[in-house]
């Protein structure tokens, strides 16, 4: 009897295991600990395992492709419908199995090593970031309990902090929390303009982050997050395909012949879709006329500016798909 499949239901200690012989017939049922896992498949012949996708299957992928085996990640929504009813690891790990067969199966790239940890740069400072937010927000929202108010913006929490210092009507002890929080968000300014240098680094590095950088919304940072994360853009049939796999396409609810295009899917990796979202409001925000292109500047005059940068977003990612596939330089269209 000889295992060729094996579906692995993955936990922070206990692994389930699914595996079907050349029949398709159960062959292996078992439930293992985590430190047992690579000692269990380093005593197995070769075989096709599938592992759901996660932050932690890479690991799994990479150090299980070390020892011989074919390793695949298929995102879970994909597994969803060959689960049967009720739920459990066994149930779990036999669905990944049957799922793994499946001639049409979208899987995923196991990412190396370096790759996620150059990730981990740019999942860091959308954390800082946020933290930052949060900082100033308070900041802002203590100093006008006591009625001292300023303009938004990071660049203006100085100003503010100095008015509040100079305002004799506000107790002590608030000015000595403000300077808490104004030291807290000082020393994460720091660490983030740290990060950035780190990340403008790799950026300068990369060929492909330069090259998609040159489209008008997606910077240095898009152009590294793109780079990072859709290594082989030739796995997309088109354009239109990528832009699905991001979820900024219409969701599609037809039948009987009647095309029903409803909103985005939203089904794809957010922190992309974010940046192309951001971007395309930025290029509307500074679209003039002679300056932006005749096809974006007919859309605002048509539709409302959020919609507007939806569909910027598509045409966007088709952009970077084409130049992912190309390795051209981004052309400019004529100006109205």
């Amino acid at each position: 009897m000889t295992i060729i499949r094996i579906g692995v239901d993955t936990s922070k200690h206990v692994f389930q295991l699914h595996g079907v012989d050349e029949k398709e017939t159960p062959a292996l049922r078992r439930q293992l600990r985590r430190g047992e896992v690579e000692k269990f498949f380093a005593k197995l012949p070769p075989a096709r395992i599938g592992i759901e996708a996660c932050g932690a299957s890479h690991h799994w992928g990479r150090a299980l492709r070390a020892l011989g085996h074919e390793v695949v990640l298929i995102p879970p929504q994909y597994v969803k419908p060959y689960l049967k009813r009720g739920k459990n690891d066994a149930l779990d790990a036999e669905a990944i199995c049957e799922a793994t067969s499946r001639p049409g199966m979208r899987f995923v790239a196991i990412k190396s090593a370096e790759t996620q940890a150059a990730l981990m740069m740019v999942r860091t400072r959308d954390l800082l970031v946020k933290q930052r937010t949060m900082l100033i927000n308070a900041i802002r929202g203590h100093a006008a309990e006591f009625g001292v108010t300023g303009a938004k913006g990071p660049g203006r929490v100085a100003a503010l902090l100095e008015r509040v210092q100079e305002d004799a009507s506000v107790p002590a002890l608030a000015r000595e929390m403000l300077d808490l929080l104004a030291g807290q968000l000082s020393a994460l300014e720091a660490r983030l303009a740290a990060l950035e240098k780190r990340l403008m680094a790799r950026h300068r590095e990369d060929q492909r982050s330069q090259l998609l950088a040159t489209i008008p919304g997606i910077g240095p940072i898009g152009g590294v997050s793109f780079s990072l994360k859709v290594p082989d853009a030739t796995v997309f049939r088109s354009g239109r395909h990528f832009a699905a796999w991001l979820g900024i396409t219409p969701r599609d609810h037809s039948t009987a012949g009647r095309q029903r295009p409803g909103r985005i899917s939203r089904e794809g990796d957010e922190s992309l879709r974010r940046l192309l979202v951001l971007g395309a409001t930025a290029v509307i925000r500074q679209a003039k006329s002679g300056r932006a292109s005749p096809w974006l500047l007919d859309l605002l005059v048509r539709k409302p500016k959020k919609l507007a940068a939806v569909a910027l977003a598509n045409k966007m990612a088709r952009m970077i798909w084409a130049m992912l596939v190309s390795g051209e330089v981004y052309r400019s269209p004529k100006a109205a």
